[in-house]
């Protein structure tokens, strides 16, 4: 490698000098530096460069006789040997200004300023070298030798930098990272370089070492820059989007604090708003939309219905159905919503939320008729969401809708009412919501309840199901009894909303029926149920019952009731102080629900007690009153028939899909069948016996025949295409349909992992290509529903 540089250092040379001249003219027009600190990285550069410019003079004129030789000799020795403590003093005045500058240190340790001092007396001893020959001098031939003293010229070179050093190494934490490697190597390269250099005479690598240590002072100085540039615009950065968060938090505060106040007009309304917002927001989200459209959609859904504030009082607080003047009025708030939103003009989209969220997907909305792609992308989702909170909140006239007659409604209004995307985003939402929530919860069930009239007061159905139930209560009969009578009693009864109802509307909105009603006694009334039978297990437990029916007023007590269901039969245990009877019911069929409502007449029933155990019955355990009525009692073909009570609770047998089949079928609706979805659904998986639920178990998707679709999108990627033609008649048109039953035909065809699923059903349209990531050996279709019946299953 010295052979190397020996050859070629003139040249290394001048190419180092034209760099450190290039980077002293850059420091000359940069900005971004101290003043100071730019003269010292300037004095640096330019002294690297004229001292190896110089150094490489002496070695081209070195030998030469001659009066020009003999001057540049001694002239380019003098310079070197003056320079070289001039570097030094140059890097001092970084590392002093640095300190003072960045590092905050206002008294500066003596020993860095000694060196500056210590630099100058080796400028001085340079100037003696010249006269006296202590560091060098020539032979008669023009060529430089060593000196008695050339060691002398190393002392300042070697120890001022190892001083400098130490106060680098103090002030650690006052450099950052790029700086402190910079200095570091600035130090030290040149001090290993001039250990070599005493030992390989003839090349000048320590002057040249020297230059490329300036050179990459400055690179690193620029590269620290670059990073103190970096972080103050992240900094600038973060404190502008804290400025941002900071006004759009108050900007949320100040319009939740106005819906607020806007929503005290309508306490059923109350906490609406943001409910919406937060649905909005989640819609947005599945959408694929970004961060700042979530958040549009979120505040147009919480601020659309601010209108309100202008439709009067009197009629908000209406108690009976909206009228035609009611719905006049109610026909302007999107109108005043816009009004009002348009003077908030950095946000135009809050005043087109609340303007067109009333349009509807066919046109035949308010206030402007747009339909489809007219209306306003962001008033479509706010529409959908709008809804379904609407209809699952208490109104004055009416209870909240559970979340399956609001899901019916989004389904039912998929493209017609609705966007029939955003719809179908939101049942997806209903059904992920619907896996973590109790719609039978027991503990909102009444802890006490106080009846006058019968049946004027009646608590939340408690669900009679395959678990044995165990309730009780403490009776106390009232003071005065009107009619002379007092006790408790339960009816029992289906219902959406888990409450009785007497009004015909309400009785059709919530598909209320009413199986009976049974007493403590040997009393009991036999409404839809097909049959109630009782047996006394005991009597004249505290008194005899001829008393007792003279006044007309049970025993007041500790009442056990033990509920439990199979299938289309309930049994029920029931103890009183005076009585313990067993009544068995026979119901519509396995497919129906059944409440047990806790009333009575004139009493109170106090600290009731509801207990659903882990124990569980079979059909044995509960004796049969009434012969089990099946849907399927017809001719079978290749398959046996199915009924399937409840959602997905029964199936045809697993078919393998090869090439082509198709498979046809006559489905018919049960009789409790409520809703567009208790229809067949259509099952394509894989396990181990070919079943549904079987080992090893993988569903690949779930098509329903009304339209809906449930993706596996973690096994399978599937391609749906759903539409209603013209032979569509409407939903309640499919329904009735359904309970007449009809025939159905699939087709299925399967090319290596791609299956697609075609059929079309009163009008409703299906076709699915199921494409299976991981491809089993086998893939089976099964026909499952909802509370339907498939009998006469033919493959082709």
């Amino acid at each position: 490698m010295f052979d190397f540089i020996r050859e070629h250092q003139l040249n290394i040379m001048l190419l180092l000098c034209g760099a450190s001249g290039t980077l002293a003219l850059l420091l000359f027009i940069t900005r971004f530096l101290t003043k100071r600190r730019k003269w010292a990285l300037i004095i640096m550069e330019l002294v690297a460069m004229f001292l190896l410019w110089f150094d490489r003079l002496a070695y081209t004129y070195a030998g030469h006789v001659g009066p020009t030789a003999f001057l540049m000799v001694r002239l380019s020795n003098f310079i070197v040997f003056f320079l070289t403590p001039t570097v030094v003093f140059g890097f001092n005045m970084f590392i002093c200004d640095y300190l003072t500058d960045e590092g905050g240190v206002k008294m500066l340790p003596r020993r860095i300023k000694a060196v500056s001092y210590i630099s100058a007396i080796g400028m001085f001893l340079a100037i003696v070298s010249a006269f006296t020959g202590l560091y060098y001098y020539f032979d008669l031939s023009n060529t430089y030798h060593r000196g008695k003293g050339f060691l002398i010229a190393y002392i300042i070179p070697v120890i001022c930098p190892l001083v400098q050093y130490t106060v680098i190494r103090q002030y650690k934490k006052s450099f950052s990272k790029l700086i402190y490697t910079s200095m570091l190597l600035y130090i030290f390269c040149p001090l290993v370089c001039g250990i070599i250099q005493i030992f390989a005479y003839g090349i000048s690598i320590v002057n040249m070492a020297m230059v490329l240590v300036s050179i990459s002072l400055y690179i690193f100085t620029y590269m620290d820059i670059n990073n103190t540039v970096e972080n103050a615009h992240e900094i600038e950065i973060q404190h502008m989007q804290g400025q941002q968060r900071r006004m759009l938090r108050l900007f949320d505060q100040l319009a939740k604090a106005f819906v607020s106040a806007v929503e005290k007009k309508d306490e059923f309304t109350k906490g609406n708003a943001v409910k919406k917002a937060e649905y909005a927001r989640k819609l947005a989200r599945l959408r694929g939309k970004s961060d700042d459209d979530c958040n549009k959609a979120y505040y147009a859904a919480l601020l659309h219905d601010v209108g309100m504030i202008g439709i009067d009082d009197a009629i908000i607080k209406n108690e009976m159905d909206p009228g035609a003047l009611e719905i006049e009025a109610f026909r302007q708030k999107p109108v005043i919503g816009k009004e009002i939103l348009s003077n908030i003009t950095e946000y135009p989209y809050l005043s087109i939320g609340a303007a067109y969220s009333h349009e509807r997907y066919n046109g035949t909305g308010y206030p402007e008729g747009l339909k489809g792609e007219e209306i306003p992308e962001i008033a479509r989702l706010v529409a959908v969401v709008d809804a379904y909170v609407t209809m699952t909140t208490p109104k004055r006239y009416r209870d909240a809708k559970p979340d399956f007659v609001a899901r019916e409604a989004l389904v039912k209004g998929a493209g017609e009412e609705f966007d029939p995307v955003y719809a179908d985003l939101m049942v997806k939402i209903i059904d992920e919501e619907s896996k973590d929530k109790i719609f039978d919860d027991i503990a909102l069930v009444e802890k006490e309840l106080t009846c006058d009239e019968y049946k004027k007061n009646v608590a939340l159905g408690i669900p009679v199901i395959q678990n044995i139930t165990n309730i009780s209560f403490n009776f106390e009969p009232s003071k005065e009894t009107p009619t002379g009578f007092s006790a408790p009693s339960i009816i029992l009864f289906d219902s959406f909303d888990r409450r009785i109802h007497d009004d015909a509307r309400a009785i059709r909105a919530y598909h209320y029926k009413e199986y009976g009603e049974i007493w403590f006694d040997n009393h009991s009334i036999t409404t839809a149920a097909r049959k109630i039978v009782e047996t006394m297990i005991d009597s004249d437990l505290s008194r005899n019952d001829n008393d007792k029916n003279a006044e007309g007023i049970a025993t007041a007590g500790r009442y056990e009731i033990t509920a439990v269901k199979f299938e289309d039969h309930l049994k029920l245990t029931m103890t009183s102080p005076d009585y313990k009877k067993e009544a068995i019911v026979a119901v519509m069929d396995g497919s129906s629900s059944v409440y047990i409502g806790l009333t009575g007449e004139y009493c109170k029933l106090t600290d009731i007690s509801i207990q659903q155990t882990d124990e569980t019955i079979n059909a044995a355990d509960i004796p049969r009153i009434s012969d089990e009525i099946s849907y399927i009692n017809h001719m079978e073909s290749d398959l046996p028939n199915v009924q399937i009570n409840q959602t997905r609770s029964a199936s045809t047998e697993g078919i393998e899909i090869r090439n082509k089949h198709t498979l046809n079928f006559h489905t018919m609706s049960l009789p409790v069948a409520d809703f567009v979805w208790n229809c067949p659904y259509i099952v394509i998986f894989s396990s181990d016996n070919g079943r549904m639920m079987g080992r090893n178990y993988t569903e690949y998707v779930t098509i329903k025949l009304n339209g809906e679709i449930d993706r596996k999108e973690d096994v399978a990627e599937n391609n749906f295409i759903m539409k209603r033609k013209d032979t569509f008649l409407g939903w309640e048109s499919w329904k009735e349909k359904n309970k007449e039953g009809f025939e159905c035909e699939i087709n299925f065809e399967r090319k290596g992992n791609r299956i697609t699923t075609i059929t079309e059903n009163q009008g409703v349209y299906v076709e699915n290509t199921t494409i299976i990531k991981k491809m089993p050996d086998k893939v089976y279709v099964a026909i499952t529903g909802d509370r339907c019946a498939l009998t006469d299953i033919r493959i082709k």
